[in-house]
């Protein structure tokens, strides 16, 4: 982001409107200039209110992630949480940046934060539509000791520590879908993609990726090709982005910090309580092939228990799951 659409987000920030003269005048550039740098913002994914005679405003919803408020939130709800905070206006991939420090750099505990990601990622090489400044896209480094046995079921693990925070801050009907998807009344909400660098048998280090949609603008949801749902929807009251961070942040370094001494076995039963799809007709595609059966939920391991026609009861540790057909 420019220096120039930086100073033009600092001077919309207070929700009003601001004509292009005023902000050229402002900023000590034409109007011209003015145009061209908000339409590049709205390339990002901003939606900008414009109004003919009057000028252009943000969303109500707009908040710049700020490092100093979410250390202050941490702070005031946990005392002393060492933290490695880094936010980007602009990204490629929270995930892949990561990744990329970790494998030369001892950062566990680092948090990457960005207000938009050009190349976002969810599971099976999908895209995750990463709007400017409207979601919530944070990258976890933990490192772990006991090698990737020791790490089943972690992302189920950390789909109930967002689901803990998003019922913190007063969200009803907060449900998962194995392995990785938040779900709000029937809607994806966001999801989680793990990646592990290290040694598969020994000391490993794993990035957490979370995608939360906030306040999705309608321009990019377009570009979603399935049922979705963000905070500003199913909230009765506005939620920060800041605030949602610092929370997210604490709930999700203490679990971590148990994960590896109490296994995915501690969080069956919340997770369960949760099972978007439990008892419900599913199908799970594997690299192979399409299994369908009925979903009869996870075990202590975090695999998914699907129930076939004929009786049997198979495990998956991986695949995409997927609703129906009914049998």
């Amino acid at each position: 982001m420019s220096d120039l659409q930086d100073k033009i987000l600092k001077i919309l920030q207070n929700g009003g409107f601001h004509s292009g003269e005023s902000l050229g005048c402002q900023l000590n550039v034409s109007r011209t200039a003015i145009w061209k740098q908000l339409q590049a913002l709205e390339a990002l994914g901003l939606e900008i209110e414009s109004v003919k005679g009057v000028g252009y405003r943000l969303p109500d919803s707009f908040e710049l992630l700020s490092k100093a408020t979410i250390l202050k939130h941490i702070a005031e709800s946990h005392g002393h949480l060492p933290c490695q905070l880094e936010i980007f206006q602009s990204i490629d991939s929270t995930n892949r940046y990561a990744r990329e420090r970790a494998e030369t750099e001892a950062i566990s505990g680092a948090v990457v934060l960005a207000e938009n990601q050009t190349a976002g990622r969810g599971r099976l090489g999908k895209t995750w539509v990463s709007p400017f400044a409207a979601n919530l896209y944070m990258s976890i480094v933990w490192n772990f000791d006991q090698g990737a046995e020791s790490l089943q079921g972690l992302s189920l693990a950390v789909g109930v520590g967002v689901r803990r925070t998003l019922v913190k801050l007063g969200l009803q009907d907060v449900q998962l879908k194995w392995p990785n998807d938040i779900y709000i009344g029937g809607k994806k909400l966001g999801g989680i993609l793990l990646e592990m660098i290290g040694d598969p048998n020994g000391r490993c280090t794993v990035i957490i990726g979370i995608g939360l949609n906030v306040a999705m603008p309608s321009v990019a949801a377009q570009e979603i090709d399935q049922a979705w749902t963000d905070l500003q929807t199913q909230s009765s009251s506005p939620i920060s982005r800041n605030t949602l961070t610092a929370k997210l942040v604490v709930t999700l370094f203490l679990l971590l910090k148990d994960f590896q001494r109490v296994g995915f076995k501690a969080y069956r039963d919340e997770w369960e309580e949760a099972d978007f799809l439990k008892n419900l007709p599913g199908t799970v595609r594997t690299v192979k092939e399409g299994i369908s059966g009925v979903v009869l939920g996870v075990d202590d391991s975090g695999a998914l228990r699907l129930a076939l026609p004929n009786g049997e009861v198979q495990r998956f540790i991986g695949g995409e799951l997927s609703l129906g057909p009914r049998l």
